[in-house]
């Protein structure tokens, strides 16, 4: 038995009958040698079927139309192969709607005519018509097959509805299609989608076959949950039984390289692309400008953008939000106006990407004029670009607007929401103001435990110790601890990962000279260590201490004494690059001559001659 709430229908838009139009264009003389009097009945309607495979192939509608006039003014409509093609090309056409009619409209509906309207639905992503449809089709006691389990559960996967799809899963268990190979794909990757990786390995082990879908939804689940080494050894295993991988396959894994600055690995694996000619793929597209912008390649992203002729919405968001994190703000905006030119609608991510990039560049005019113009495109804003606008208008420093603009969110403003808001207190040390979201936070209930630390350092910054102190226990009796700071390189197949005050590494002797010469040379320049950045109650000798010795200097001091002088320094970190750390990079470019590239949990910073591609704004 399916879901109780499926039982609702949906209403949808009617749609006139294409056959019916009033425009409809006559019907060329040559089509009617297809209803030859003098051919059998059977080799007429065969010709009709071939000739709409073909219309459909070649996504021609104009001349789709006029066949299907024909079709009825020939009276064959009633033959379930007919309607079956003519719902099928009406799917392929994107006129979902238009295919639920010509099904409504058929007398005689057979189990390929049923698979074809779901199928219709659910490839147009109409999930909930394609699940009400399945659920019609079971209560008339018609057995689904081998093509209708995975519509039904690609539309479980969309709507991320596990509990539907478990109730699929049942019943083809009942009828014996879980062993299917292509039913048996289709529910990985339905639990996989749905995040539900253990069901998903489970069905995936079960299964006595398994195709390029179970093993790229697999891998997708592992990549999805953050479980990379997982997804990166069954990939492996998937090359070594010479699967054919696909470029979902593909996407999945670079995706794993992406979230784990893996770039030597992601760049072997952009090889195996271009091997099997999916380095065309807008999908493969995408997930390569995420790996080379994440991993602080910029240029990589901007060639692979080039380099694929045709672009679908993904890879253009994937651009602009390489852009943004990279502080090339004028690029993201000729980025938004070749969308438009080009004919395609802005989407929901699209908006986000562009707020991004204001937010990041202090530009409140425009970021208030693309909020405004989300409203144009008919997108409603959501909790993210609200949430992009309050930091916008936070690290501007104007939190006054920033809270009324939370205060007049139609919907409930969210943890996101206040942590922008109290980043921009924190940026422009307006503690009253912290502690009036304080209060406000405290209505949510239980919050997450970044929301936690960002109040503890507020009061901190402010030398209320003892509030930090409260914030900090209520940490504690959550058992939550405060995320360590942490900053790793890659050298080849190694990931060299380093902590604040660190001296477990093999080099340690040697990072810590580096770091006391390059401090010598950087005093003589100039700097002097600002340590209001140490939120510890200790005494100023201990402060300047600890500041010298944050993650991030010791990668840095890494990369200088093992990789070459022309090779940029990249440097991941895992929290927010403090303001005393990010003027000592300054300096250390300065005094090197290096380009030193360092990503923390917000932005990217290329750090180059003293100077910050941020512009100290972050």
């Amino acid at each position: 038995m399916l879901h109780p709430l499926l039982e609702t229908p949906h209403q949808e838009p009617t749609l006139q009958h294409p056959h019916s139009s009033p425009s409809l264009p006559s019907v060329p003389k040559s089509s009617h040698r297809l209803f030859d009097r003098h051919q059998p009945f059977e080799l007429n309607y065969r010709n009709v079927c071939n000739l709409l495979l073909s219309i459909t192939r070649s996504r021609s509608l104009p001349k789709g139309l006029q066949l299907h006039a024909h079709i009825v003014k020939s009276g064959i409509q009633t033959i379930p192969l007919v309607s079956h093609h003519l719902i099928n090309f009406y799917s392929k056409s994107q006129l979902p709607f238009c295919s639920r009619q010509v099904f409504d409209e058929t007398p005689r509906k057979s189990a390929t005519t049923w698979s074809s309207i779901i199928s219709a639905f659910a490839q147009n992503e109409f999930p909930w018509q394609a699940i009400e449809y399945f659920r019609r089709m079971v209560s008339r006691c018609v057995l689904p097959d081998d093509h209708i389990f995975p519509s039904a559960t690609k539309a479980c996967a969309i709507l991320g509805r596990c509990d539907v799809g478990r109730s699929v899963h049942s019943l083809a268990v009942k009828t014996g299609f879980d062993v299917d190979v292509f039913v048996g794909s289709s529910l990985v990757d339905m639990y996989a989608k749905c995040g539900e990786v253990r069901d998903a390995r489970q069905m995936f082990d079960k299964m006595p076959d398994r195709n390029v879908v179970s093993w790229s939804g697999m891998i997708y689940g592992y990549a999805q949950m953050g479980e990379d080494e997982e997804a990166l050894v069954l990939f492996k295993e998937a090359l070594l039984g010479d699967l054919d991988v696909n470029d979902f396959t593909f996407s999945s894994v670079l995706r794993v390289c992406s979230n784990s600055t893996l770039l030597e690995l992601g760049k072997q694996i952009h090889g195996l692309c271009f091997k099997t000619h999916f380095n065309s793929s807008s999908f493969v597209g995408s997930s390569l400008i995420s790996l080379y912008s994440k991993c602080g390649v910029i240029e990589g992203a901007y060639q692979v953008f080039g380099e694929i002729p045709v672009k679908n919405l993904g890879m253009w968001n994937a651009m602009m939000i390489a852009c943004a994190q990279h502080a090339h703000t004028e690029k993201a905006f000729e980025l938004f106006k070749q969308i438009e030119s080009c004919g395609m609608k802005p989407n929901f991510i699209t908006f986000l990407s562009i707020l991004y990039a204001c937010s990041h560049a202090g530009l409140v005019g425009q970021g208030e004029y693309y909020f405004e113009l989300m409203k144009k495109y008919g997108i409603e804003p959501g909790d993210q670009h609200y949430s992009s606008m309050v930091d916008l208008l936070g690290r501007a420093g104007k939190l006054d607007d920033a809270l009324s603009l939370v205060n007049k969110m139609p919907i409930q403003p969210t943890e996101s929401v206040w942590g922008a808001f109290l980043t921009g207190c924190r940026i422009h040390n307006k503690t009253e103001l912290a502690a009036l979201a304080a209060d406000r936070v405290s209505e949510l209930g239980s919050v997450s435990s970044g929301l936690q630390v960002l109040l503890s350092n507020a009061y901190a910054a402010a030398g209320r110790y003892e509030e930090a102190a409260k914030a900090r226990k209520m940490l504690r009796d959550r058992g939550v601890k405060k995320e360590t700071g942490l900053s790793w390189v890659e050298e080849g197949n190694r990931v060299h990962t380093f902590a604040s005050g660190d001296r477990s590494h093999t080099k340690a002797k040697e990072i810590y000279r580096k770091l006391e010469e390059l401090g010598e040379e950087m005093e003589r320049a100039g700097y002097v260590a600002d340590t209001s950045f140490v939120l510890q109650e200790v005494d100023r000798e201990e402060k300047n201490r600890t500041i010298r010795y944050h993650s991030e200097r010791l990668a840095i001091a890494f990369c200088l004494i093992t990789f070459p002088p022309e090779r940029p320094i990249r440097v991941m970190k895992n929290l927010r690059v403090c303001g005393d750390c990010h003027s000592a990079i300054k300096l250390m470019s300065k005094c090197t001559g290096r380009v030193i590239i360092v990503r923390d949990n917000n932005r990217f910073h290329r750090f180059e001659d003293g100077n910050c591609s941020c512009g100290d704004y972050w």
